[in-house]
């Protein structure tokens, strides 16, 4: 659940918080874990970003050299498949990822937090 659209005030600090009871585990243990909690939201999608990246790099390297191969042509490595033209143009093209990407935006969005985020719950915020 995000904030009310009327509500422009900026999360509180969740360190003032922690010794309430119905703040999420993260608040209450603080440190390095709230400091993960207040940022999850944008973590997990840099997460599932480059697990993407390096998921289309491998599988494209592998086709890219497939095609390579079958030309009389020498296989590249996932690093030199990089700069290519073809991995930047299936990149640029792979609109399921689109899809995704809002998906997971609309899903996560429901239990992460982005700290200080107008589309997110405060982080001191129960889950409830």
């Amino acid at each position: 659940m995000s904030k009310p659209f009327e509500d422009d005030e900026n999360d509180e600090d969740p360190r003032q918080a922690h010794n309430r009871e119905d703040v999420p585990w993260p608040v209450r243990r603080g440190g390095l874990v709230l400091t993960a909690y207040e940022h999850s939201f944008a973590l997990v999608l840099f997460a599932i970003f480059l697990a993407c990246f390096a998921v289309h790099a491998a599988g494209g390297a592998a086709e890219f050299n497939q095609e390579q191969l079958a030309h009389g042509q020498q296989a590249v490595s996932v690093g030199r498949f990089l700069t290519t033209s073809q991995f930047w143009f299936q990149s640029f093209q792979n609109w399921q990822s689109e899809f995704f990407v809002v998906g997971a935006v609309a899903l996560l969005g429901i239990r992460l937090r982005e700290r200080g985020s107008s589309e997110s719950k405060p982080v001191a915020a129960p889950h409830d």
